[in-house]
């Protein structure tokens, strides 16, 4: 254990501290919810193919798993993960939002040029998600640049 609380994981360097890894979790978490909650509705657009919904539950079960790992093992990896999901899924909604992508290939045209709480909670959540993944990164890489001194 590291005088800010940072368990060494695997005998090596500490990973990043559990307050941030529990930020990157929780709002991981929203996301899941969120995106659970609406996948029903969006699956109507295309009910016997991939549709919003489908691609809806794949990112929460990409996002639940990744913020139980980032809880498990602050490692660069974890967080390089949870920053490329809650990155990723914070471009698309913005992309959907204003511009219109036609479907392609099996994916479907998902654009939808409103705000509403709920969307504007997913987005926040995966902005967090990535910010904080961001912070934790860069909290790792100044950490194994600083010479350690016990």
């Amino acid at each position: 254990m590291t005088a800010d609380g940072a368990k060494a994981v695997g005998g090596g360097r500490p990973g990043a501290p559990l307050a941030l890894r529990g930020l990157v979790a929780a709002a991981l978490l929203v996301d899941v919810v969120v995106h659970l909650r609406l996948a029903g509705g969006y699956q109507q657009s295309a009910p016997g193919g991939i549709g919003a919904g489908t691609l809806f539950r794949i990112e929460s079960a990409t996002a639940f798993a990744v913020a139980a790992w980032v809880l498990w093992r602050g490692s660069r990896t974890f967080l390089l993960a949870a920053f490329a999901v809650g990155l990723s899924a914070l471009v698309a909604v913005v992309l959907y939002r204003y511009v219109n992508v036609p479907a392609v290939g099996p994916l479907p045209a998902m654009y939808e040029p409103v705000w509403f709480a709920t969307k504007t909670l997913s987005a926040v959540a995966e902005a967090v998600a990535a910010g904080a993944a961001a912070l934790g990164l860069r909290q790792l890489r100044q950490r194994a640049s600083t010479p350690d001194l016990h």
